[in-house]
């Protein structure tokens, strides 16, 4: 099968669409498809292309590190035609999504659609607290036309996010869910050398008998980091060997610093700013514990990575971390500070317990691997495929699939 995958973002830029479009473009080569990915430059308003990555001119949007691109480049669609895709499976709603939607109609091409983020816990950051109710109005009447009214087949990685659609928004479509793989193998312990774990500590001015908790993922208002700070220093009171290292860099960071300071808690919280992608697992691997108490993910990657760390999570409890973790037997749930407090107290004097929830947080993670991932997602293109009204591409697409798995029993 032929496959474009659509997505405003793509590594080197690292978030958790960045990851799961990447590891959707791994576990599908591996299962012998051709993948093409669309995605923005982020270096310089111009094309490139390498190794089936089509970079197309982009603008900073002043969000984040985000860029957009043109509604429809027409250099872009010339190249996008010549790759005779089967599917399109975009990542975004806005901007390369939008080109997404044009090129499909145009040519004739079903198109997948995964939603990844849930635009309502972001639109502080565009009204400021103004117009709320008026804003989610706008959210969801943009989030229902972009994800059910222009699509033929919808993903989501969560149950969170499924019930957004069928219980709020009352879609009446079904909606595929899918939780995004992780390249499992990159995070196990054995695949990083012990040293250089041990550097990394030293050079962060970690000592052997500290507690470290962690967590990883960008610094904003709505990932709750706050709350992690605020706890920290209750803990603190009781364990002085405890240390949060904040791994990641965003809008919050100076707030955040401003809590450290004004809470004394300078020798026991380090943040390490933005590290390169090759270099993460390490940060797992050097920490005793990770956490998060954000509420606005879809599914929350950085919580498998750690998992498949074989490293013990404690996480908010919420629908998005409820489809991944079982709760006193590969992580732990809190609601309260007083809860988060107590766990902690209790894993950094049980490094049996850490272990042995660390070894079944590593068989949960290794049910996220790329190639999981990839032939679930396979199962909505054929299906979307199959439902095609164009009676001969379906004659096309069937005769591929059988002389496909003719050669594969001839190998």
């Amino acid at each position: 099968m032929r496959i474009g995958l659509f997505s405003d973002t793509y590594p080197p830029f690292i978030n958790g669409v960045s990851t799961s479009v990447l590891m959707l473009k791994k576990g599908l080569e591996k299962l012998g498809h051709k993948v093409f990915v669309v995605t923005v430059n982020s270096e310089s308003f111009s094309y490139r292309e390498e190794e089936n990555v089509l970079m197309i001119p982009s603008v900073p949007i002043g969000l984040f590190d985000y860029r957009i691109s043109g509604i429809y480049p027409i250099r872009a669609r010339k190249i996008i035609k010549n790759w005779n895709l089967d599917v399109i499976h975009t990542h975004t709603e806005f901007g390369i999504g939008t080109f997404a939607r044009l090129i499909s109609k145009q040519y004739n091409i079903p198109l997948v659609h995964t939603y990844h983020t849930m635009y309502e816990e972001y639109i502080y950051y565009i009204t400021k607290g103004y117009f709320k109710g008026t804003s989610k109005k706008l959210v969801e009447y943009l989030t229902l036309f972009l994800c059910d009214k222009t699509i033929d087949e919808l993903i989501v990685p969560t149950k969170k996010a499924y019930e957004l659609f069928k219980n709020k928004y009352n879609v009446k479509r079904d909606v595929h869910i899918i939780p995004t793989g992780i390249e499992v193998e990159k995070f196990y312990k054995e695949n990083t050398d012990k040293k250089d774990v041990l550097d990394l500590k030293k050079e962060l001015g970690l000592k052997k008998d500290d507690f470290v908790i962690l967590n990883i993922g960008r610094i904003a208002k709505e990932k709750n980091i706050e709350f992690l700070i605020n706890a920290h220093k209750t803990l603190v009171k009781k364990n002085k060997k405890a240390k949060l290292v904040i791994v990641g860099d965003g809008p919050g960071v100076d707030d955040l610093y401003k809590l450290v300071d004004k809470n004394n808690l300078e020798k026991n919280v380090i943040f390490t700013g933005k590290v390169p992608w090759d270099n993460v697992a390490k940060y797992y691997l050097m920490s005793d514990v990770f956490t998060t108490a954000s509420k606005s993910e879809t599914q929350g990657l950085t919580v498998i990575e750690a998992m498949a760390a074989s490293k013990c999570v404690v996480t908010i409890k919420d629908e998005s971390f409820e489809n991944v973790i079982t709760d006193k037997k590969d992580g732990f749930f809190f609601k309260k500070e007083a809860e988060y407090v107590d766990i902690m107290n209790e894993l950094s004097n049980n490094k049996k317990l850490r272990d042995e929830i660390g070894k079944n947080a590593l068989k949960t993670a290794n049910e996220y691997s790329s190639i999981s991932y990839a032939k679930k997602v396979l199962d909505v293109y054929n299906l979307v495929i199959n439902k095609d009204p164009n009676i001969v591409k379906r004659i096309i697409h069937g005769a591929k699939r059988v002389l496909k798995k003719s050669g594969d029993n001839n190998e």
